[in-house]
This record gives structure tokens, C-alpha cells and sequence, in this order.
């Protein structure tokens, strides 16, 4: 538990893994957003699955059941639940929908930002949860319309390679010939399902990396652009920018340990 109170609770879930099969169904008895900071799982709702990593988060409601899958290991988490009075005076009705969330830069940093405000559960902390769930919100405003089927299996085999750094996925050519798919192919099913394009999903993977090292002290960008692969550290900086609408300098010191 990293804070509760009548409104809402924040809890740090770590998943140790070792089960590749699918759990029986698990029931949720409240109103929450489920968010990973690292590693990743596979979760199977009533009418969509996907792979939930760093990138994609979901919803779930009352009532909702969910299977959950670890063959790639073990995650960790933070599910915020929330009360069912917070929740309509929070999201003014939205509706109760399990989805998943695409977890864009802002979300992730809002993310941070509540775990590090849990000192101050009365106002930091629930300032920091009104922003957060503002942010996925807006991402679900406007779902991904993906065909699901092969489309979605393709998308999340790519994923999958990017997220365990597959040699192959040092470009779109490999990857595809890893994929057995044309590269126009892979690109437009990704596109497709996913609502982004690989070349913006793999900056979201290592806008995280980057997070986590500045987290962690990292203080030399220009090491740290070489270490996540960026050209230099103009280019780390254009991309933290569009991603966070921050410079990492401005990240570092929120981030400071």
C-alpha cells in the first residue's frame, strides 16, 4: 500500500512471474487504472486482450474479470483504485468501460509524480491522481480501432521484439523479416491496431529507459543519449520534448532522488 484513504488507494503490485498460462478469471470489485512501470504481462478481457507494458495501461470496473498471463517474466505495477462517489465526481460520469489506455509520456510522468507525492495523500497526492486520471481519459476519449485477430497478434509480436530489445529490432527491415511480413505491412498493421507508428512506439520505450536512468542520478545527457541509442543529445532532447512536453534537464530535477 503506498496510500489510502476514503476516496481512493495506490498500491505498488510486483508479479514475480513463473506462470505463462492463463490465470482463471479474477473478478474486479472496483473503479481502477492499472499502470506498469517496468516489465510486462498479457491480459485477456471479455471482448479485447492485449500485451500491457510501460506504453498500455487499461481501465477496469466493477464487475469486469480479467485473465492474466507472464510469459516474459515479471512486472511491476501501481493500480489506483478508486471509491465509486470519487469516480463520477472525478470523471464527471464517464463511462465504466474496461479498456485499455494508451499510456502516452505525460501519463507516465504523471505517473511518477504520484508516487512520489504519497507523503501528502490529502492534497499532493490527490492533486497528482486528478491530473493522472485527466490524462487517461483524454487517451481513451478516442480508442484504437484496431481488427484484432492476426492484425493485433502481428502488432503485439512487434512489440514484444521492441520491449526485449530482439536484435531484430534494431529496424523496421529486420524486424519485419524477423516477423516474416513486408516492412510496409508490419507498418501499417501497427499503425492500425495500435494508434501509433513503430518509429513512435519505440521513442515511448526509450523516453521510459531515460526516465528510469534520470530517476536513478543519471546526470551526464549527453552518456545517457549515447546509452539509449540517440543520436546526440539534441536528439534525446527533441524527442523527451515532444513526448513530456519537458527538456530532460527540466526532467532530471523533477525526477532528482
Amino acid at each position: 500500500m503506498v496510500a489510502e484513504s476514503p476516496e481512493f488507494s495506490v498500491v505498488s503490485v510486483r508479479c514475480a512471474g513463473g506462470h505463462s498460462g492463463w490465470s482463471p478469471p479474477e473478478p474486479a470489485d472496483q473503479h481502477q487504472v492499472v499502470l506498469v512501470r517496468s516489465g510486462r504481462f498479457r491480459l485477456r478481457a471479455e471482448a479485447w486482450g492485449s500485451v500491457i507494458e510501460p506504453a498500455t495501461g487499461y481501465l477496469q470496473h466493477p464487475g469486469d474479470e480479467m485473465r492474466y498471463a507472464h510469459p516474459a517474466g515479471g512486472d511491476a505495477c501501481t493500480a489506483v483504485s478508486f471509491a465509486p462517489h470519487f469516480w463520477n465526481e472525478a470523471t464527471d460520469g464517464h463511462p465504466a468501460a474496461a479498456l485499455p489506455v494508451r499510456v502516452d509520456g505525460r501519463i507516465e510522468l504523471a505517473h511518477r509524480g504520484l508516487l512520489r507525492s504519497s507523503a501528502d495523500a490529502s492534497f499532493a497526492l490527490a492533486e497528482h491522481l486528478v491530473g493522472l486520471l485527466t490524462e487517461v481519459l483524454r487517451q481513451t476519449a478516442v480508442p484504437v480501432r484496431g481488427s484484432g485477430g492476426r492484425g493485433r497478434a502481428l502488432a503485439d509480436q512487434a512489440r514484444e521484439a521492441l520491449l526485449a530489445d530482439h536484435p531484430a529490432a534494431a529496424g523496421l527491415v529486420p524486424l519485419a523479416r524477423l516477423l516474416g511480413v513486408t516492412p510496409s505491412h508490419l507498418s501499417r498493421v501497427f499503425r492500425r491496431e495500435t494508434g501509433v507508428t513503430l518509429s513512435r512506439y519505440r521513442n515511448r520505450l526509450r523516453v521510459t529507459r531515460a526516465l528510469d536512468r534520470l530517476e536513478e542520478g543519471a546526470d551526464d545527457l549527453a552518456a545517457l543519449a549515447a546509452e539509449l541509442g540517440f543520436s546526440d543529445q539534441a536528439h534525446l532532447t527533441r524527442t523527451m520534448r515532444a513526448e513530456l512536453g519537458r527538456t530532460p534537464a527540466a526532467v532530471r530535477r523533477l525526477l532528482a532522488p
